[in-house]
């Protein structure tokens, strides 16, 4: 089938992203054939036969952060100042979307969380637009949604609310659901009557990962962490949820100087460092300015990270809440122990239920049991290599390339 798939940024390091991917590579290795059409390319060779740019579906485009901050942030006297922008502006939308599908002669679309989660309000209407005025099929791969995200999507205009609820998520009869996690099932079957499909997130466990080579084995010793140290990963963007203050506070309790924490990602997305500067508080309070490593400036994008993951001994995910957990099955692929905690509204649902062994923390508590624990895997290596040859085998069985080919198998049958 000539697929075509609609996404606001791809190339990136975002979960949306980084799954689409996954998908571009499987429906082609099923004998689809692919075509994008973004707002941005980030990390992305572009072929211009399939790749189209569209800067109006990027979120950061002038129209789209408009419409967010009339719509939820500083809302007019009036909303139907908003709703004609939305409606003469989707119109636009839906125009250029309507000759991409009939130049390209597309038979599907694939909606990329653009009609779940209304971060680009015209962008999802105008999706909904083409689909009705064409009748072609859709596939929506919904990763979170505006009920999920506390108040950030709610204004204080009823009738935007009710605007937001009318058309997030995309409700027609020739919809099809995909959504990462069996909440997200029970929410469809609970408020909608509707049948979605759980695609959970996965990994290509075929590949090389998280190996020592010659060109990474400084990796580590770049950032700041000796021969003779020994370094925990922590593989997340620096966002509250990703519950950080509970790997420092690990550090803290292991009472051990040669042990190093090493924190990846950027705080792009912590608004104001509000988040940031309390973890800096934290670490000058517990005096852990030498164990603690912000790393970001050399992890430049996702494909670096193999090489952080090849010298590290284990992994902290103590995430209060995900829509599935990327790192959790990265750090699996990797062949690393991994430190949890029973993350909302995913981990022992979706994947602790697996029967991987970890060391998991309820309520980002760290008893005295629980630090014990990780400090018997962490000072024996030996254990650390069975415990990742372990998880890696039940990974492959659960979130490979594998599973996502048979979901998408169904999923593009029409």
């Amino acid at each position: 089938m000539r697929i075509g798939i609609i996404i606001g940024r791809i190339g990136g390091v975002d979960g949306v992203a980084l799954e689409t991917e996954k998908w571009i590579s499987v429906l082609k290795e099923l004998g689809h054939e692919v075509f994008i059409m973004a707002g941005e390319f980030e990390s992305w060779n572009m072929d211009y036969t399939h790749d189209s740019l569209f800067p109006a579906l990027s979120f950061f485009s002038a129209e789209a952060e408009w419409e967010q901050r009339k719509a939820f942030f500083e809302p007019d006297k009036d909303p139907d100042i908003l709703l004609n922008h939305i409606e003469k502006w989707s119109n636009l939308i839906e125009k250029t979307l309507l000759k991409w599908v009939k130049n390209k002669k597309l038979e599907v679309i694939l909606s990329e969380n653009a009609s779940a989660l209304p971060c680009h309000l015209s962008m999802g209407i105008a999706i909904k637009k083409l689909i009705k005025n064409t009748g072609l099929p859709i596939v929506t791969h919904d990763h979170d949604f505006h009920w999920e995200r506390g108040e950030r999507y709610v204004s204080v205009h009823p009738e935007i609310n009710q605007y937001v609820d009318d058309n997030f998520p995309l409700l027609l009869p020739n919809v099809k659901h995909a959504v990462i996690n069996t909440f997200g099932v029970e929410t469809f079957k609970n408020r909608f009557s509707i049948d979605a499909t759980l695609v959970p997130n996965v990994m290509d466990f075929n590949r090389l990962y998280g190996i020592p080579t010659t060109e990474n084995q400084f990796f580590l010793r770049d950032v700041g962490v000796r021969e003779d140290e020994i370094p925990l990963l922590q593989v997340t963007r620096i966002v509250r949820r990703k519950g950080i203050e509970t790997a420092i506070s690990l550090i803290d309790k292991l009472q051990d100087k040669k042990l190093k924490l090493v924190i990846t990602g950027n705080n792009n997305d912590d608004e104001n460092k509000e988040y940031y500067n309390e973890l800096i508080d934290q670490i000058h309070e517990l005096n852990l300015s030498n164990q603690i490593i912000f790393a970001a400036h050399k992890v430049l994008d996702h494909k670096d990270l193999s090489d952080i993951y090849a010298h590290g001994r284990a992994c902290t995910y103590f995430s209060t809440y995900e829509g599935f957990g990327n790192a959790f099955v990265e750090g699996i692929l990797a062949k690393k122990p991994i430190f949890v905690n029973n993350y909302k509204p995913v981990y022992m649902q979706d994947i602790g239920s697996k029967g991987f062994e970890t060391v998991m923390i309820e309520n980002s508590n760290l008893t005295n049991r629980s630090v014990q624990q990780m400090s018997d895997i962490i000072y024996n290596p030996m254990r650390c290599k069975e415990i990742g040859e372990y998880n890696f085998n039940l990974g492959k069985k659960y979130f490979s390339f594998d599973v996502l080919e048979e979901k998408l198998n169904n999923l593009f049958k029409f």
